[in-house]
């Protein structure tokens, strides 16, 4: 499975309480409310529908079953939040303190921090101490502490060593407890949280969509088994077996922000941008919810206006992205500056120097894209993204100085996350980014060969694990080198390999529209070009000279044919 430069970033929180077990939220609009940890579901709120019986005292219950829904959403705040208040109100429930630690360990997310092993570690071992006789606590119980154990307590233990470590305990606790969903669950997420970085098998992926396809089939209420499956499809090449999940994911757990978000990672996958901007509309909504009721899950905004962004680029609605970009520094203050805790409130600077740079490539502003700096305060490891712009520009511009530069930027800040628990999680993506960096650098210094070597290498690399969430593909760059380089036949192979991998991507579109065109394929030129203008409204809100051009030719073959 892909992973993206910022996946080491925390992200959202559930807003919301979950049900008893064998019940269903009425259906109707979810609200986000003021939640004490021992305070009952309100009905009218819904996370999904989940079972985890345990030995704890029976008042607990319905407290551990909402803290599990908010785990499988990814909703660490508030489930850390939940699982200590059961363990204050009942001190001797083992299980509480494996909720905690379980919060510690933020799969798909990040590596822990030196900080959240520690915590991770001490509420094993109090869930240990609370588990040995004569405590009345079932096997089952038992095996999820020895599983959660085997990855906090090596002290010396790399991550993946410690993922490997629970990923087996997990293993064998769903073959020893077959008929336990959360653990079958709680398994496949195991899986794909243990693929080691550059793992182009997708071994992981299949053996947890065996787990969780048939499940889902019959659980379709269950948020963990909706959840995981998008996570393990989103790459090019599962993203369409993740479509049934992403279509069932909301409905699922509407008063979640994260679930209301994450279809978008499918759509997005597959080109179904109108269905991506509908899905993060409606995670934004749920995260000003959250933030008019004090709740956690308000900073997961900036999360969904990434997509929202990246999602208008694509069809066109040049000035909603515009206006998007322009306000997210504000929002990232805003966010920074809130009381209490939220699960990435911090990460704003990382927001707004991505999707600053984004915008500025996507519009083919290389004046815009070379003058990019950091948002003022941002760690090295959120800047990367403005020196990859600049570079990008660079290329076009035909500035070397400003192509050195950006990569000696680059560097310097790779450097500075050496053996820090996000080096292994960026280190693939920004690989590739730096890859790209060179090949324009290359092109800026007149090597167009050396350009398209190291462009290829990128491309090559990117197209086995897939792009980032929001990304230029590094294929479709290869095709605007060889377009840039005369090699119009060779571009257009290029942008159609593209365009397979990352379908409906307006300037895919736009640039294979071209190729074909100086390439003396018309047909396929305007067949691209027809595409493009459907796909912006006939570029009703967009003035982008290449959209204006791809919806003339388009116009124009229609009415010469008479159609």
């Amino acid at each position: 499975m892909t992973r993206p430069v910022f996946a080491f970033l925390l992200a959202f929180s559930a807003a919301s309480t979950l049900a008893p077990a064998g019940s269903m939220y009425a259906q109707s609009a979810p609200q986000v409310m003021h939640h004490h940890h021992d305070e009952a579901p309100t009905p009218d709120e819904k996370l999904g529908q989940v079972s985890f019986p345990t030995s704890c005292a029976a008042q607990s219950q319905v407290s551990i079953e909402r803290g599990i829904a908010l785990l499988h959403s990814f909703g660490y705040t508030l489930a850390e939040m939940q699982f200590e208040g059961i363990a204050k109100a009942d001190q001797a429930c083992a299980m509480a303190h494996w909720g905690v630690a379980m919060t510690q360990y933020q799969e798909l997310w990040q590596h822990p921090t030196p900080e959240q092993l520690k915590r991770g570690a001490e509420e094993m071992a109090k869930a240990r101490a609370l588990a040995e006789p004569p405590a009345q606590i079932t096997p089952r119980e038992r095996a999820y502490i020895a599983a959660l154990s085997a990855f906090f307590d090596s002290a010396d233990a790399s991550y993946q060593q410690r993922a490997d470590a629970y990923e087996a305990k997990m293993n064998a606790l769903h073959r020893e407890f077959p008929d336990d969903v959360e653990g079958a669950a709680f398994d496949a997420l195991s899986m794909i949280a243990s693929v080691p970085a550059g793992d182009t098998s997708l071994t992981h992926e299949h053996q947890a969509l065996a787990i969780l396809v048939p499940l889902f089939a019959a659980h379709p209420d269950h948020p963990g088994l909706a959840h995981y499956i998008i996570h393990t499809c989103d790459t090019p090449a599962l993203a369409a077996d993740g479509l049934s999940a992403a279509s069932e994911y909301a409905r699922i757990a509407p008063s979640s922000p994260h679930a209301l978000h994450m279809p978008g990672h499918i759509f997005a996958r597959l080109g179904m941008w109108q269905e991506d901007i509908d899905s993060n509309l409606a995670s934004v909504a749920a995260s000003e919810k959250a933030e008019a009721a004090g709740q956690p899950g308000a900073a997961h905004q900036m999360h969904a206006e990434e997509f929202l962004i990246y999602a208008y680029l694509q069809i066109g609605q040049d000035e909603k992205a515009r206006i998007l970009t322009a306000g997210m520094p504000k929002i990232g203050r805003q966010m920074a500056a809130m009381p209490g805790m939220d699960d990435m409130k911090e990460i704003g600077p990382f927001f707004d120097n991505e999707l600053a740079a984004i915008y500025a490539v996507e519009m083919h502003d290389w004046k815009a894209a070379a003058a990019l700096q950091p948002e003022p305060g941002s760690p090295a490891y959120e800047s990367f993204d403005t020196y990859w712009g600049q570079g990008i520009a660079a290329g076009h511009l035909r500035d070397a100085a400003l192509a050195k530069a950006a990569l000696a930027s680059l560097d310097r800040d790779i450097e500075a996350l050496k053996g820090s628990p996000m080096e292994a999680y960026a280190s693939e993506s920004i690989r590739i980014k730096r890859d790209e960096m060179i090949g324009w650098q290359a092109f800026a210094e007149d090597h167009p060969d050396a350009a398209v070597v190291a462009m290829r290498k990128a491309a090559d690399q990117q197209d086995k694990l897939g792009q980032d969430e929001v990304d230029i593909p590094a294929r479709e760059m290869l095709g605007d080198l060889l377009l840039l380089e005369h090699k119009p036949q060779e571009a257009l192979v290029e942008y159609r390999v593209a365009l397979k991998l990352s379908p409906n991507r307006l300037n895919g579109l736009l640039s294979a529209g071209k190729a074909a065109e100086e390439a003396g394929h018309p047909e396929e030129a305007l067949a691209f070009y027809k595409a493009a203008a459907i796909q912006t409204n006939s570029g009703t809100h967009s003035g982008r000279p290449e959209v204006a051009h791809a919806v003339k030719a388009a116009g124009t073959a229609v009415v010469a044919k008479g159609e």
